[in-house]
């Protein structure tokens, strides 16, 4: 019989995120779709689009005044973000 080479699938995957330096990409994603858990479905609903680049979060609100309550927020926000991601990804957050 030949002896088999076999590992986990999830060290595999994990050695070719690491490999790949896909990490940071991940957890951008992560990010994202966790908008509406961490900020509810009321703020979820009015955001019109999500993007992060160069560790900056871009989020279009259609509502003036939930845009307003936001920017006031902004710091906190981007602490919960960071947090639920494991890593300081959002250095900033801009609301358009």
């Amino acid at each position: 019989m030949r002896k088999s080479n076999t590992e986990k699938l999830s060290q595999v995957l994990r050695n070719y995120i690491d490999e790949n330096k896909l990490q940071p990409k991940l957890s951008e994603l992560d990010i994202v779709d966790s908008w509406e858990m961490l900020m509810g479905k009321t703020a979820a609903s009015y955001t019109e689009e999500l993007r992060i680049s160069h560790g900056t979060l871009f989020v279009k609100v259609s509502s003036p005044i939930l845009r307003n309550e936001l920017l006031m927020m902004r710091e906190q926000i981007k602490m919960r973000l960071n947090e639920n991601a494991g890593a300081e990804v959002i250095r900033d957050i801009v609301f358009r």
